[in-house]
């Protein structure tokens, strides 16, 4: 049960620093705003990566939970149970966002979550940038985290944070960056209207990509069975 409350916590603090920082920021009116939430993003994955890694892994993130499960890492019971906590972990964090911005609407502009939408209404466009930002994001994730990379395996964390800023400040255009279903159902279910319509391809997006992840890895994986 502490590695399930562990993946709580560490959504938790994902969802509520990451999409924080995008309510905070207004992400997307400037540059600025887009790089400071890619950063609040990536930073809260290496902060929680050393705070949780070594009781859970800290996956806090379905999709790379569902890699890790495809790639033989974990089993199927632990495989649902870290989803579940995950998505518990991210509504949380996003109910106090909403809180904190009904109290003092003038905290945010235009969003009141952080939640995630596609550019322009194209789904098509966004389902595309989740699978591929999120392959890429989990694939890094398997290998960074891999015993085949031996001691470089104890950065494993601030390699995953860094790929993490990297995909925000690509995918932040296409659709506010997801590649995590959990952080996207629970602000999904407090903005409500367009993120709450288009919350599939968020969901969708992210598993695809994470099981491509753990296709390819699986191919190209040199450890021993």
């Amino acid at each position: 049960m502490k590695k399930y409350l562990a993946e709580m916590v560490g959504t938790f603090v994902l969802t509520f620093l990451g999409c924080g920082a995008a309510v905070s920021l207004n992400c997307g009116v400037d540059v600025a705003s887009v790089v400071g939430t890619a950063i609040a993003f990536g930073l809260a994955v290496v902060a929680m990566a050393y705070t949780i890694g070594g009781i859970s892994g800290c996956h806090i993130n379905p999709a790379i939970t569902l890699g890790v499960w495809m790639s033989g890492r974990m089993n199927a019971k632990d495989c649902g149970m870290y989803m579940v906590f995950q998505v518990i972990g991210a509504i949380i964090a996003a109910a106090l966002l909403a809180l904190l911005v009904s109290l003092d609407p003038g905290l945010a502009e235009g969003t009141t979550t952080g939640a995630n939408a596609c550019a322009s209404e194209n789904v098509v466009n966004g389902l595309v940038a989740e699978i591929v930002l999120t392959f890429i994001f989990v694939l890094v994730v398997l290998g960074a985290t891999a015993k085949t990379n031996g001691a470089t395996n104890n950065f494993a964390g601030l390699a995953i944070g860094l790929a993490l800023i990297l995909i925000h400040l690509v995918g932040i255009h296409y659709t506010g960056t997801s590649v995590n279903p959990a952080r996207s159902i629970g602000p999904a279910l407090f903005e409500g209207g367009k993120a709450l319509s288009q919350l599939w391809v968020f969901i969708v997006g992210p598993f695809v990509g994470g099981a491509l992840a753990a296709c390819v890895w699986k191919l190209i994986d040199t450890e021993e069975k």
